[in-house]
């Protein structure tokens, strides 16, 4: 008999594009496999309105839950909406390759976030994009937008707001680059922990480890290990404006983080990463 293979993710348009990235990569190296797709909705996805508080784990719970009660083997994640530890009887098997970790900008007449007019509005959901907006153009005003990439573009079509910013792997991986006015510096503009990286989660102990091992990108896990120490140095949750962009090359590794419009930058040995995370973390207020 096949081998049958259950992946569960969200169901928003670019929750399944990204499951069949981790789909394709899977049939390449098991081509006999049957790879079934499950579609879950998560607490995110039901409450996406402008005055539902986000909540760490809110797009990942019901995939957890799923996983642990057998209904699927493996859950596709965006990595930066997982809690930084896993639960019991799960782990992170795979990092795949990241695509782009910066924010870019949309907008109704093109322009770039400096060359917007004054009083332009412009939409996110985010607390952590809200604050570095008004930091370079307190004149704006930022109107809380929730929902997947397709909602938030049409509703600022409709004229909801004048531009967005969003996460510019989104915008890739949907073909939707060309909408893009700027991109973002992630030195200047700090992304999330982990954005634009996918994370495959799975079972402990039942091989699924050692399938996924294949789709593991190493460079790409030592960077996001360092994004994601950051965040849990700080205490993040997603209710704080909290940012993190880490580049590790040849042992050394660049960090630079941001909480609440405080940015600050380290580098040093990859080896010593730890220490570096928490001196910097210690630095811009972080819980240690």
């Amino acid at each position: 008999m096949k081998q049958v293979i259950r992946v569960g993710t969200r169901g928003s348009i670019l929750a399944l594009k990204q499951t069949e990235e981790v789909v394709a990569a899977l049939q390449n190296i098991l081509p006999s496999a049957v790879i079934k797709v499950v579609t879950i909705q998560t607490r995110g996805d039901i409450r996406h309105d402008s005055t539902f508080p986000g909540i760490q784990g809110m797009f990942v719970k019901e995939l957890e839950e799923a996983l642990l009660q057998g209904s699927i083997d493996i859950a596709v994640h965006s990595l930066k909406d997982l809690p930084t530890t896993s639960p019991p009887g799960l782990t992170l098997a795979a990092i795949l390759p990241r695509k782009d970790p910066r924010d870019c900008l949309v907008s109704q007449g093109g322009q770039k976030l400096l060359e917007l007019p004054p009083g332009s509005s412009v939409g996110t959901g985010s607390p952590r994009r809200a604050v570095q907006i008004l930091k370079k153009r307190p004149d704006l005003h930022v109107v809380p937008l929730r929902g997947n990439v397709t909602t938030r573009m049409a509703r600022m079509w409709e004229g909801r707001v004048d531009a967005l910013v969003l996460a510019y792997a989104g915008l890739l991986r949907l073909g939707l680059e060309g909408e893009v006015a700027e991109v973002f510096d992630p030195w200047n503009f700090v992304p999330a922990p982990s954005q634009g990286v996918i994370a495959c989660e799975t079972r402990c102990g039942e091989g699924w480890e050692k399938l996924l091992a294949p789709l593991h990108h190493p460079e790409t896990a030592q960077a996001v290990s360092i994004e994601r120490l950051f965040l849990s140095c700080i205490g993040g949750g997603c209710q704080k404006a909290i940012g993190a962009f880490a580049e590790v090359q040849n042992g050394w590794v660049r960090l630079v983080g941001m909480l609440e419009g405080r940015v600050g930058w380290r580098e040093g040995p990859f080896a010593a990463g730890e220490a570096i995370v928490q001196d910097l973390a210690q630095e811009l207020g972080g819980k240690r």
